[in-house]
């Protein structure tokens, strides 16, 4: 009895379509470990009791595609323990939670003072544009002003928070 009378038929089937299946894992998104994933695949087959497929090609594909599907979700897993892991054991030199609120609290009024400095109008138009999500030509008949000056204004806002921002990153 040689080896090759060991493989049940669906193994056989593989070895003839196993150009076909790397393509098709590669396709999956198993990309390079296309070859482990079929190795992986002919384990299951060999592990599975022996019954007659109507369509051994197609069920091979089939669970080609299902294999792939539990890899995705076996490194998704993996990478969200991962980055669990990383956030539980960050250093104690990263700030307590409350420090980190105080800070934002102060950025904040910092900000909201920054745009009242730039005048009621700016400031209007800054919240109405970005917090309110109003467009600038509706901002513009709101306040009986052209949309030039609308647009003259979110400049004078974002360069006003874009130099706080460089003075808040140097902190």
């Amino acid at each position: 009895m040689s080896p090759a009378d060991d493989i049940s038929g669906l193994q056989r089937v593989i070895l003839n379509e196993r150009s076909r299946l790397l393509r098709f894992l590669a396709a999956r998104g198993v990309g390079d470990d296309a070859e482990d994933a079929l190795h992986d695949l002919w384990q299951r087959v060999a592990a599975a009791p022996a019954q007659p497929i109507a369509d051994p090609l197609s069920y091979l594909f089939r669970a080609a595609e299902n294999l792939a599907r539990d890899r995705r979700r076996s490194s998704v897993s993996r990478d969200r323990r991962q980055q669990d892991w990383h956030d539980a054991s960050l250093s104690n030199e990263e700030e307590p939670p409350g420090e980190r609120a105080l800070i934002a609290r102060e950025q904040l009024r910092e900000v909201q003072s920054t745009l009242a400095a730039l005048g009621p109008r700016v400031e209007r138009v800054f919240r109405r544009c970005r917090l309110d999500g109003v467009g600038q030509a509706a901002i513009a008949r709101e306040l009986g002003v052209s949309l030039s000056s609308v647009e003259k204004d979110l400049q004078k806002a974002y360069r006003a928070l874009a130099q706080l921002r460089a003075k808040f990153d140097a902190e």
